[in-house]
């Protein structure tokens, strides 16, 4: 077991009940779990390496709740960009259908490596479609990520109404009602891993109301409360979506998750912009969990969720960068500025504060997906996922308030980033350097897809 020493760090903000903030603080890893922390010098113990922190602030590692990172392949696609929801949709789906296995093993692995330098240590992703003859793609992105190691929470997505049935998406990416439970049920048994500190675990997710049946909807319910895996979906993002569910359903799309069965403490759901004070009193009394995407929800100009009103009335509320085609980039640090000052856009100066848009891309982002335990915040006995960043910059000249400014004055990159104990990122670039090498790969891929 190989010990890591952090010692002499500017300011350590753990996101942990109280908000500690452990000024010139000192962090001891053993193994895969944090050990202790405190102020001042560190007892006499012995450490296999000591990493000193001077102009440096740590913070746990960063939760993303919400991505689709096959999308990178298809950035600022010219006909998309200033395109809203559905037309969106309509326009990706004809270039999306092209995609491969080498196409999602390098889109994921690029992806992540984003992540992962923007100080992202667990993501989730939300792959949904699945072009004819190529349903093994969560697979081929669950070998990606192993090869990234950062922590991974794939969703196996699912859409079943194509357009002759009254969906957005071509007949050839819709799967038939029974190949999508044989296939969740294969993936859940194969890879969920329900261990503490697991680096890989399962979820189920129909891309959306309006891409799936109702039948399919309480079906996946069902599969994942009896393998005990959590459920995801988009929900109520734009207008458009809203007279969507009522036309078809005779229900606006909070009300028609409810008579599913999906308002529960089990689900989390992407976006949430267009809810009422009574949907969300509702949400919060069921615990469903709520992943921001305020990237996303600006490009596309869905609307601004009442973030503040969530929080106010008790939600779990994460962050999620959202796929690269709706917010053309995968920058968690950039992210928890985006919902910080969107809040304050809608609600005033008050609405949100840098250390709460922090705790949204921490601690919150732990709480949707059900791992508060594990990680989240830096506490003796949890998972060893941690951030260093460096303050030293001229960015950060005259910040009297360094954990506030990594969100005030826009910090773009992590210079440490380590994952269950293992330093992946160090002085800003990544210790695996032959993972760059996928990079000008994806470019190539996605220059023949878009």
């Amino acid at each position: 077991m190989r010990n890591i020493l952090f010692r002499d760090v500017d300011v350590i903000a753990t996101m942990d009940p109280g908000a500690s903030e452990l000024k010139a603080g000192w962090l001891l890893v053993e193994g895969n779990r944090i050990a202790a922390l405190g102020e001042g010098e560190p007892p006499a113990a012995p450490a296999d390496e000591v990493i000193e922190g001077h102009g440096l602030v740590m913070t746990p590692g960063l939760v993303n709740t919400h991505h689709h990172l096959y999308q990178t392949l298809f950035r600022a696609v010219p006909g998309a960009q200033d395109a809203e929801l559905f037309d969106w949709l309509v326009f990706l789906y004809e270039r999306w259908r092209g995609i491969h296995e080498e196409a999602v093993h390098v889109s994921t692995v690029v992806g992540c490596l984003e992540l992962l330098l923007s100080g992202c240590t667990t993501t989730t992703d939300h792959l949904y479609l699945f072009p004819r003859g190529r349903r093994n793609l969560i697979d081929v992105e669950i070998d990606a990520v192993g090869e990234v190691g950062i922590r991974f929470q794939p969703t196996r997505g699912s859409m079943s109404l194509s357009r002759q049935d009254g969906g957005l998406p071509p007949e050839d990416v819709v799967e038939s009602h029974d190949e999508i439970i044989a296939d969740s049920e294969r993936l859940v048994e194969r890879y969920h891993d329900a261990r503490f500190g697991a680096m890989v675990r399962m979820a189920l997710a129909p891309c959306s109301p309006f891409s799936v049946t109702p039948e399919l909807m309480r079906d996946t319910a069902a599969l994942a409360r009896e393998h005990g895996v959590p459920l995801h979906t988009h929900l109520a993002e734009t207008k458009d979506e809203e007279e969507f569910c009522r036309e078809r359903f005779g229900r606006r799309p909070l009300e028609y998750l409810e008579e599913l069965g999906w308002l529960a403490a089990d689900v989390w759901l992407a976006h949430l912009v267009h809810i009422t004070p009574a949907d969300i009193r509702k949400l919060a009394s069921a615990d469903v969990g709520m992943a921001h995407c305020p990237s996303s929800n600006m490009i596309l100009g869905s609307g601004i969720a009442p973030v503040a009103a969530c929080l106010e009335a008790g939600m779990r509320v994460g962050l999620g960068v959202d796929g690269s085609a709706s917010n053309d980039t995968s920058n968690m640090i950039r992210e928890a500025r985006q919902a910080m000052l969107l809040a304050r856009v809608h609600g005033g100066a008050r609405a949100m504060s840098g250390r709460t848009a922090l705790r949204l891309a921490t601690l919150g982002g732990a709480q949707v997906m059900g791992r508060q335990e594990e990680i989240g915040s830096l506490e003796p006995g949890k998972c060893a996922d941690l951030v260093l960043w460096d303050t030293r910059g001229v960015e950060f000249a005259g910040t009297a308030d360094p954990v506030a400014g990594l969100l005030h004055c826009a910090a773009q990159h992590a210079d440490v980033v380590m994952v269950d104990g293992e330093l992946i990122v160090r002085r800003g670039q990544l210790v695996d350097a032959r993972l760059q090498d996928y990079i000008p790969r994806h470019r190539e891929i996605a220059a023949q897809l878009t």
